[in-house]
């Protein structure tokens, strides 16, 4: 193989071991654009080939994302170089990370198991005890990929115990930290992230935190910083589209658009960034724009919540014959996922509560509750589950704990219909109303329902609330003569009607 010079694996007899060698792909998760990336170092087994998969190299050293061609080069490189040294436990690290990283960004779940099988060989030659940590944290990525988050925690904290200074463990604990809903853990993995390393990588995890947090301000500073400071196409592509995020989330569609355009430049065959795009050129009213961009991004990596996404608006624009085919795909996306070990349990609940069977959305999101999945995305997808299968009351805790911190107007839409099902008539204005102001177009199919329910609610009583001032409970003496004072209504505001109001449900697909 050119450019290579001989050298032994970590099995190979005594001797000596070339030192400015490729050590095994650390990959951390990119939770801005549910990318991966390749991080290298030097240990043992030889550098690639000049070119390509040098290139994909170079750009992991730094915690930047490969381009695919060039990712696609280093996997050509490593197997080539293990065909004739099956013994280097570094290059089959390597090479499971590249397969994982590949499959996460393709949807070529097919990937993953081949991603499995090369770990484990790196795991046969070199234990995970005796200090194997690139194939821990290879692992460890495979699973977030797989989105099998209790299992990325453990492997992620073996990797942790054994390299506590290596920053690249830290996006990867972040990502299985935040799929399990441990927050405050997310918190502690970020501040030790940010003491070991300051680069453009951290940048990007740093802003998704604040998000996540709610802190929408600082995580939009921390991504404009981010794109700033990125180096090379792929990396500013991923910043500009957490900027295109972010600005989407706050109800301006037509700035999203101009930074998903941007990154589209960059990097055209972003599947992320090309169904963002479709996002916000419908609530623009570009309708063959969206319809294009989702197929673009379906053809890209055909992931099922892409097809719910492009069923639900082809649904809302009428167009029920190819928003059914949509439907029929996020089954089969969903189980050709499954059949690679990839969990889609999350959007096939979404699907079930709304266009299929809610009783079996929620077998199949509290079983992940169970499993210790409990992140504000799943608590949303189970509130609305019981809320769509007829029980409000069960639903409302799951609601409350989904509007804490990351303020979304689909989880603050649902906990304002479910809080409507249960007669708190001033929640379900606050949080109908709330969803409404963030992003008066967050869906093609829920927005122009909230509209109907925060109509339907009519405005609150005159004369605002009466409890208010902490004196409402104290007992009055009435004067000589005077009669004693009425202690009237709550002062809930309830429509005309009250009690026998229902819940405005999407249509059913």
């Amino acid at each position: 193989m050119s450019g290579m010079t001989g050298t032994s694996g970590r099995g190979s007899s005594g001797g000596e071991r070339t030192k400015n060698a490729l050590v095994a792909g650390l990959v951390a998760a990119t939770l801005v654009t549910g990318t991966l990336v390749v991080t290298v170092g030097y240990r043992e087994s030889p550098p690639p080939a000049p070119g390509p998969a040098a290139r994909a190299g170079a750009a992991s050293a730094v915690g930047a994302p490969a381009a695919l061609s060039d990712l696609d080069a280093l996997i050509a490189d490593r197997e080539q170089w293990l065909r004739d040294h099956p013994e280097d436990d570094e290059s089959w690290a390597v090479l499971g990370t590249a397969y994982a990283e590949r499959g996460a960004r393709l949807g070529d779940w097919g990937a993953l198991p081949r991603a499995e099988g090369a770990l484990k060989r790196s795991l046969e030659i070199f234990a995970a005890d005796a200090g194997n940590t690139d194939a821990l944290l290879g692992l460890a990525i495979l699973a977030n990929a797989r989105q099998d988050y209790p299992t990325a925690r453990d492997w992620a904290r073996q990797a942790q115990r054994q390299k506590p200074r290596r920053w690249t463990v830290y996006p990867v604990l972040i990502e299985a930290y935040s799929g399990l809903g441990e927050y405050k853990a997310v918190g502690k993995a970020l501040d030790s992230l940010q003491k070991l390393s300051s680069g453009s990588r951290v940048r990007a995890v740093t802003a998704r935190v604040y998000r996540d947090r709610g802190w929408r301000e600082d995580a939009t500073a921390t991504a404009d910083d981010t794109v700033g400071s990125a180096d090379g196409p792929t990396e500013k592509a991923a910043a500009l589209h957490a900027l295109g995020e972010l600005a989407w989330e706050r109800g301006e569609p037509q700035e999203a658009v101009r930074q998903y355009d941007l990154a589209l430049r960059l990097a055209p065959d972003h599947h992320a960034t090309l169904a963002a795009r479709a996002r916000a050129s419908a609530a623009l009213g570009r309708r063959e724009q969206a319809l294009r961009d989702y197929q673009l991004a379906l053809a890209r990596r055909p992931l099922a919540e892409y097809a719910l996404e492009a069923g639900e608006l082809n649904q809302a624009l009428g167009l029920d014959g190819d928003a059914d085919s949509q439907y029929e795909r996020v089954r089969e996306l969903a189980r050709k996922a499954a059949a690679n070990g990839r969990n889609e349990e999350l959007v096939l609940g979404r699907y079930e509560s709304d266009h299929g069977d809610p009783e079996e959305a929620v077998q199949l999101l509290r079983s992940e509750w169970a499993d210790g999945r409990r992140s504000v995305q799943l608590a949303d997808a189970l509130g609305w589950a019981l809320f769509r299968a007829g029980r409000a009351k069960d639903a409302l805790p799951y609601a409350r704990k989904a509007t804490e911190g990351l303020r979304s107007p689909l989880f603050s839409y649902h906990r304002g219909e479910i809080e409507r099902a249960l007669n708190r008539y001033g929640a379900a204005r606050l949080y109908i109303g709330q969803a409404l102001r963030i992003n008066p177009h967050f869906s093609p199919l829920l927005a122009p329902v909230a509209r109907d329910a925060l109509a339907a609610l009519g405005q609150p009583p005159p004369g605002g609330p009466r409890k208010v001032t902490g004196r409402e409970g104290m007992i009055v003496k009435p004067k000589q003569g005077q009669a004693k004072p009425a202690l009237n209504g709550s002062g809930s505001g309830a429509p005309s009607g009250a009690g026998q109001a229902q819940p405005v449900r999407p249509p059913a697909g």
